[in-house]
């Protein structure tokens, strides 16, 4: 098993993928996530207008990792409000495919025409077109963000 089969092994979520959603708001899910899925997922909205695939144990982590801020913590309320308020919990159908309820259409603006990219340990739906805005204008920024981010990792 090479260096990245046994990182995919581990269920990590990479790739850009544009399937449609059909008439009914549904989606059918990239054969390549359809493994770390299929036991169901958490769908909420994310940050920039994208929507959030999260496997019920990221998922779980996340929420875990929320409930450590103290209830005192405004900032700490006011975000686990707009993470759950808008959450879905789905479990894929045998075609793989996923509701998307209206409300989280609506705010990521999703017709037809989607993005759906693997982060890592997450899923994001964007609109397409919202998609390639966001990464036209990201190219910059992800060149001149590398070292800050992984320093001495390139040469």
């Amino acid at each position: 098993m090479t260096g990245i089969e046994s990182l995919l092994g581990t269920g990590l979520l990479l790739g850009t993928y544009t399937p449609k959603l059909d008439e009914k708001g549904r989606l059918i899910l990239p054969a390549k996530f359809r493994s770390r899925l299929a036991p169901g997922l958490v769908m909420t909205r994310g940050q920039e207008r994208c929507l959030f695939l999260l496997p019920m144990d990221e998922f779980q982590r996340i929420y875990d990792q929320i409930r450590q801020a103290p209830v005192t913590s405004r900032q700490a309320r006011d975000y686990l409000r707009v993470f759950l308020s808008g959450a879905s919990d789905e479990l894929p159908d045998k075609q793989g495919r996923i509701s998307i309820p209206q409300t989280l259409r609506d705010y990521a603006g999703l017709d037809r025409d989607v993005a759906v990219i693997g982060a890592g340990t997450r899923v994001e739906i964007w609109d397409k077109q919202a998609w390639e805005t966001y990464l036209n204008e990201q190219e910059t920024t992800y060149s001149d963000t590398s070292e800050q981010i992984l320093p001495d990792l390139f040469f």
